[in-house]
């Protein structure tokens, strides 16, 4: 009888026990903090998904390596200026003109750029111009004196000045762009066309001083040649030349409408008035999305 009265008490208990978990569990820490959907996402290296289409615009600065590679226009005028004489005929002059050393002017340049992009998912593509203010510049002088006797007896004693140089004032570029985006950052290469304006001079002053007999009467002539002293080539400004450009580099948005920019541009312009350039640049620069 004894053990009858417990079983009763025992069974309520447990149902009451049972009864009581879901009230005790829903105020469990544990479950409540297993709801997944709730917890925030993992960081990621490049997590802003930053739309690149659009047009943009901007300006910066740079350091420029110019190259300045003569080539053999004064070679040329030399001959000319020696053109329809006997020594002319019978001299080289372009010989002895010296070919020229390539010269180098570096520092600061300033540039302003515009363009547009087009992003299809992560691949980039775009079109640029930029322009930028050098004003680097090279010039190089050179004298040289011989004396030569001609078949005909007369003694020659000239002389050849050259004087070569050039200044790249300004350029401009209209490039593509194709570029990759990892988020906020975009790896892009370029390609496209360049236009400079220099001023440029390339000269050859020759002098020829003479001493011959006279073929009837035997006398001594001593005396500066007709024609000379006699300057030819030219001194221009304003000059266009014209070449190809290629670079790279990164842009990387920090906001919505603002990004910065690191970039390596190389141009190599085609012969102006004798002399070949080549511009490295490295440069940074902040722009404008909209």
């Amino acid at each position: 009888m004894r053990i009858r009265s417990i079983a009763p008490a025992f069974g309520f208990a447990a149902l009451a026990t049972i009864a009581g978990l879901p009230a005790f569990a829903a105020d469990y820490p544990v479950l409540r903090g297993s709801q997944i959907e709730d917890a925030p996402p993992a960081p990621t290296l490049f997590a802003s998904s930053f739309n690149w289409t659009g047009f943009y615009f901007g300006g910066g600065a740079g350091v420029s390596d110019t190259k300045f590679k003569p080539g053999t226009g004064l070679q040329d005028l030399a001959n000319f200026a020696f053109r329809n004489t006997t020594l002319g005929q019978q001299v080289n002059m372009g010989s002895l003109v010296n070919n020229l050393p390539e010269k180098s002017d570096s520092g600061a340049t300033y540039f302003g750029f515009l363009g547009y992009n087009w992003a299809f998912g992560d691949a980039v593509l775009g079109v640029e111009a930029d322009y930028t203010r050098s004003g680097h510049a090279y010039q190089i002088d050179d004298y040289i004196a011989r004396r030569f006797q001609t078949s005909d007896g007369t003694v020659n004693d000239f002389s050849l000045t050259t004087n070569q140089s050039a200044k790249l004032n300004d350029y401009a570029t209209a490039r593509l762009r194709m570029g990759w985006a990892f988020g906020s950052f975009m790896p892009f290469a370029t390609i496209g066309g360049a236009v400079g304006r220099f001023n440029t001079s390339s000269t050859v002053t020759a002098t020829n001083y003479l001493t011959q007999a006279n073929p009837l009467t035997g006398a001594i002539y001593q005396g500066t040649a007709a024609g000379y002293p006699l300057t030819v080539g030219a001194s221009k400004k304003n000059v266009y030349g014209y070449g190809l450009t290629v670079g790279g580099g990164v842009d990387w948005a920090l906001a919505e409408n603002i990004f910065l920019r690191g970039e390596y541009q190389l141009i190599r312009f085609a012969d102006v008035e004798g002399t070949t350039t080549t511009v490295n640049t490295a440069r940074a620069a902040v722009g404008v999305k909209f």
